[in-house]
């Protein structure tokens, strides 16, 4: 290649070879088949906007990542001298025959194209196309200067990964401090209006203007037997979304009550300590929906996990459900898919062919990392994997949670997933190498088909690993954030990361999970942040009830509470509209304000929805710099009007309050405060509207639409009488 390539870029390619050339075969429904070296390659057009690239070479397990089926859509195609053009409506694909390459275009304009970094000899310094032989593919394009990328699941560093090697393989991180997360996706956008993903439920690495490799090239490494992606050409990353989420699956609706507040620790030692925290919030009428028993909780750690009770300290599950009820409190339990070696049940399961194997076809037993669960949780012991690949392992598993549903269990914590070795070898035949990450859709999976069998009918899983798809089965929470300022400044991010990945919902562990929570400023501003979410858990491994730190920052932490409440009917808005489009609850501004480049750099603020703008405090003394996009927005505790288009610097914000303000145009529905949302049944859920500025029509959760009308210059507002309007 020329000493202009560097040694690293060499290595990054070997073992893998161009491929060279393609040839038209004949036309199928949207688009060609080609010859190729590597066999049979189908492109053509998914959905209006949607191009699929399939490389077919070998069978593999299909694990349901797809489950929208192609569109039916008009192609023409038409030839050219270097190859040919497939146009659809205003897309175009040019592919070039030799060497193999592609252009992308959108009425008329250039959107993405394969690599133009080439030496002075005149190779590029990576493959448009390459194949290894065992089993790894590339695909590499260029980017332009400036040219911004988003997605790859949650990712807890910079949202715009330019410069960054990222790699899609879920990982126990341990932290959020890092690359490696519990929950990748392979599907990238960019504001410029193209998008990427790679259908796989293996390893892809992602070098995104990563300078070492090329800074104007995005290549992509897939180790799977087959190479098969999807690229969008949209009008905007909201429609990009949209396309990804019609054949990768929308996320149900999910229940009321999830909306509430969640509170837990790691642990709760008895039954008699959570129902005294439970008493304690009851009796300051601060609201509380859901608590959690965690991973050391309810059953003896020496044999977990096999959904039984530890006798010693819950020897009567049902009497201590019935008290929670009472305090209309619903319950939450900690779960994984492994096994203890000590548990009779391993060898049982074992024998049944219900684990995961080694080569040579004995249970593949785990160790854990020593660190730090030495320090933080008792040794995990050597277990065993529930192989969920075998349809009996599967409805076994499915079918152990029945007992806790009826007892009156509302949901479960799907913690770990991420532990599959590449060694081992599963029912279906595939090694860990596939199975690694898709083994996260399943196993939630698996835990949501247990919630809608035996539950109440009110499907929802609280998970944390996840991979593309894992919309279908909400929802995560974003891993184990270090209790500090810059944990909450990273979890804020991974949330907005994930939401850009396809999934709308998420939560983080307010307080962050691991040391010491000794700040009372932190703790409040992260309530802040945490209640302003999709979802609002309060979680770590030492105390994060509202008292912790004294009557002041209890006060604070309440209202911040109550507002959680109030903000109910608004939430549940933007999970119609996540349903629909799938547009996430937590909107980062590339991803709301795709042609406003000057907002992209403010990644620690986001929309919540469509109505609110929310910048987090992330620093001791209340110091935020607030970028509004243009447009007017107004001071949701002010009521101040504010010209959009500038940063507005805040300098000792007051504790009790961060930044948040409404967009002109909108409106935010607020229901009552309640002590939990059971009390929204009997009751109006909506209680009040704020409009901002001149606003639109209004359906909300009502039937009855809410109009703006202008008589003799002044605004009216049709609405039901029961509702109150604030006008800003």
């Amino acid at each position: 290649m020329g000493e202009y390539f560097n040694r690293e870029s060499i290595n990054a390619q070997s073992g893998l070879h161009r491929m060279a050339s393609v040839k038209p075969q004949q036309p199928i429904p949207g688009g060609m088949r080609f010859y190729s070296e590597s066999g049979p390659l189908d492109i053509y057009f998914y959905a209006p906007g949607v191009i699929r690239f399939h490389f077919q070479v070998g069978e593999v397990p299909d694990y349901g990542i797809l489950i929208g089926e192609p569109q039916d859509v008009a192609c023409e195609v038409i030839p050219t001298t270097a190859g040919l053009i497939l146009k659809s409506a205003d897309v175009e694909l040019e592919v070039i025959l030799s060497p193999f390459s592609f252009r992308l275009k959108k009425e008329g304009k250039d959107l993405l194209e394969s690599i133009n970094d080439r030496s002075m000899e005149g190779p590029t310094r990576f493959h448009a196309f390459a194949r290894g032989e065992e089993d790894t593919w590339q695909v590499s394009v260029a980017l332009k200067s400036g040219e911004a990328v988003y997605g790859l699941g949650e990712k807890f560093g910079k949202l715009n990964h330019r410069g960054e090697m990222l790699t899609s393989w879920n990982h126990d991180a341990l932290s959020v401090n890092a690359e490696r997360s519990y929950k990748n996706n392979p599907f990238a956008w960019s504001p410029a209006g193209w998008g990427i993903f790679v259908h796989t439920p293996s390893r892809v690495k992602h070098a995104v203007g990563y300078s070492v490799w090329s800074h104007r090239s995005y290549i992509v490494q897939v180790e799977d037997t087959n190479l098969d992606f999807f690229l969008f050409a949209c009008d905007s990353p909201a429609a990009i979304l949209e396309s990804y989420t019609n054949f990768t699956g929308k996320s149900p609706r999910l229940p009321l009550w999830s909306y509430g507040v969640w509170l837990g620790r790691a642990f709760y030692r008895t039954a008699d300590e959570l129902l005294s925290v439970v008493s304690e919030m009851r009796a300051k009428n601060i609201p509380l929906d859901v608590v959690l028993l965690d991973g050391r909780a309810w059953h003896k750690m020496e044999t977990r996990f096999d959904f039984s009770w530890d006798p010693e300290r819950y020897p009567d599950p049902a009497g201590f459900m019935a008290k929670l009820k009472e305090h209309n409190v619903r319950l939450c339990l900690w779960e994984y898919t492994y096994i203890s070696t000590f548990n009779p049940l391993f060898n049982e399961l074992a024998n049944r062919g219900f684990l995961l194997k080694t080569t040579d076809g004995r249970p593949y037993v785990h160790y854990w990392t020593p660190e730090p669960f030495e320090t933080l949780l008792p040794q995990l012991c050597p277990s065993g994997i529930i192989d969920l690949t075998n349809p009996q392992a599967y409805e076994w598993f499915r079918d152990q949670h029945k007992a806790l549903f009826e007892l009156g269990v509302a949901v479960m914590k799907t913690d770990f997933g991420e532990a599959i070795p590449e060694h081992v070898v599963a029912f279906n035949g595939d090694s860990g190498k596939r199975l690694h990450n898709i083994y996260a859709l399943i196993y939630n999976r698996c835990v949501f088909e247990a919630t809608q069998l035996y539950g109440n009918g009110e499907a929802l899983v609280w998970g944390r690993s996840g991979w593309a798809g894992s919309q279908r089965y909400p929802m995560g929470w974003g891993g184990d954030p270090q209790s500090d300022w810059e944990g909450l400044a990273a979890s804020i991010r991974g949330v907005q990361s994930w939401g850009m990945s396809g999934v709308p919902f998420s939560a983080h562990d307010i307080g962050g999970w691991y040391g010491t929570l000794n700040d009372p400023e932190l703790f409040v501003r992260w309530t802040q942040a945490g209640v302003l979410t999709s979802h609002t858990r309060f979680h770590g491994t030492s105390p994060r009830e509202p008292w912790i730190f004294g009557e002041e920052i209890e006060k604070i932490v309440s209202e911040w509470i109550r507002l959680r409440y109030r903000l109910i009917p608004y939430l549940r808005s933007c999970e119609q509209e996540a349903g629909k489009n799938g547009l996430p609850v937590v909107r980062a501004m590339a991803l709301a304000f795709p042609k406003e480049q000057a907002a992209w750099a403010f990644e620690e603020q986001y929309m919540l929805g469509p109505a609110l703008l929310v910048a987090p405090v992330i620093q001791p003394g209340g110091q935020v710099d607030v970028y509004l996009p243009k447009g007017n927005w107004y001071h949701l505790w002010s009521g101040k009007k504010y010209t959009g288009g500038q940063v507005v610097s805040f300098n000792n914000f007051p504790l009790d309050q961060i930044p948040v303000f409404g967009r002109e145009g909108s409106w935010l529905p607020l229901g009552p405060v309640v002590q939990h949302t059971d009390e929204l049944y009997d009751k109006e859920i909506l209680e009040e509207l704020w409009a901002f500025g001149e606003p639109q029509p209004f359906y909300g959760l009502l039937t009855e639409e809410i109009t703006l009308e202008d008589k003799d210059g002044k605004h009216h507002f049709r609405l039901p009488p029961a509702v109150k309007l604030k006008h800003f």
